[in-house]
């Protein structure tokens, strides 16, 4: 096999807090179930069946929202050092494929299989026989996708959904990729794929037809990062151990925000978004930190350490809100807002902010 031509597969998890709720309790299979937290603390959606998902439930939304649309949904508190070990016994899996194995959160990982092979067609079976033994040994369905690279796998990985197997074979990144929306492609947000469609272009393929030099010119370094990624070009290699410093996530407003109502509301749904990410990547934060943007650009960041690391969705946000207090010039035009969980390490329980 030419070593040059990678064999890359992503698999991830199908709705994989809800499911291990099911293999615990039998009962709850094939019902809606939303893992997630409490309605009336505004509590959002970790993970949703698919039964759930068949109402327009998502991931990450509202919990009073999601029952307004599933009232008949169960609701489950999660519980996350369960999800921890079944985690680990699919990537028990995993590794016994490969020792290259890039693990992402708890329900999903890349595995390159490329010095495995004597041709690239044999991926295709690696991956069949994986998911066999994830849903015979575990329990749980998966999705994967095989492909050349990463950018490719993890897009092809979601294309047949829950418990499919997508396969892009060398030379059919192109074909796969055109038609498919440009928010599939690593790196475009809602508000990169809004600037698009204001230029006419909503499907890889039309992005494709930009020049890079054009791309280059309204998106920085972006925009050449995105018309590489649109051509199905992705060179990162499969990392086994690396070290992830922050977790963040930030908006920026249609409308410059100068109440502090609407800035808290903000602050609460990207505290949320954040333990949400830290939750999944099995990881709490020993400091949280702030971003904020004003309408003139000017921006500040501030920051707290923690007494405690935390993955909890309350305590990273009275850490945020308190940031925020002492950060903002009322009532002066926010444009942008952030939330940030630094100094990551493994969970050590819940406990109180400072």
């Amino acid at each position: 096999m030419n070593k040059e031509t990678r064999a890359i597969l992503h698999l991830d998890l199908d709705a994989f807090f809800a499911a291990v709720e099911a293999l615990e309790n039998p009962a709850l299979a094939g019902l809606p179930v939303l893992v997630g937290g409490r309605p009336e603390e505004r509590g959002v959606v970790a993970a949703a069946s698919y039964p759930a998902r068949a109402f327009g439930v998502r991931s990450a939304m509202p919990m009073h929202r999601a029952l307004q649309l599933c009232p008949q949904a169960v609701v489950l508190p999660p519980r996350h050092s369960l999800y921890r070990d079944y985690s680990r016994r699919v990537m028990d899996i995993l590794h016994h494929a490969t020792p290259l194995v890039e693990q992402l959160s708890v329900d999903e990982a890349f595995l390159d299989l490329t010095d495995r092979l004597t041709a690239w067609e044999e991926a295709v079976g690696i991956a069949r026989a994986l998911q066999a033994r994830v849903r015979d040994e575990v329990g749980l369905s998966a999705s994967l996708g095989v492909a050349t690279n990463k950018l490719v796998a993890k897009v092809a990985s979601d294309h047949d959904k829950p418990g499919g197997l997508t396969v892009v074979r060398p030379g059919e990144e192109a074909a796969f990729l055109y038609p498919l929306p440009v928010r599939v492609i690593w790196g475009i947000g809602p508000v990169t794929a809004d600037r698009l469609a204001a230029l006419g272009v909503t499907t890889v393929g039309e992005l494709v037809q930009l020049p890079e030099a054009d791309l280059r010119g309204r998106f920085g370094q972006h925009g050449a990062e995105m018309a590489q990624r649109a051509r199905g070009i992705d060179p990162r290699p499969v990392v086994t151990e690396h070290e992830r410093k922050s977790v963040s996530q930030e908006r920026t407003f249609a409308r410059d925000l100068q109440d502090g109502e609407s800035l808290r509301r903000q602050l609460w749904r990207l505290s949320q978004g954040v333990a949400l990410h830290l939750q999944r990547a099995g990881l709490a934060a020993g400091t949280v930190g702030i971003k904020l943007r004003y309408g003139d650009f000017e921006t500040l960041t501030r920051q707290v350490t923690l007494d405690v690391p935390t993955d909890d969705e309350q305590v990273i946000y009275r850490a945020a809100l308190m940031l925020l207090r002492r950060t903002w010039q009322r009532p002066r035009p926010v444009r942008l807002l952030g939330v940030s969980g630094q100094n990551l390490c493994p969970p050590t329980g819940q406990l109180t902010l400072l």
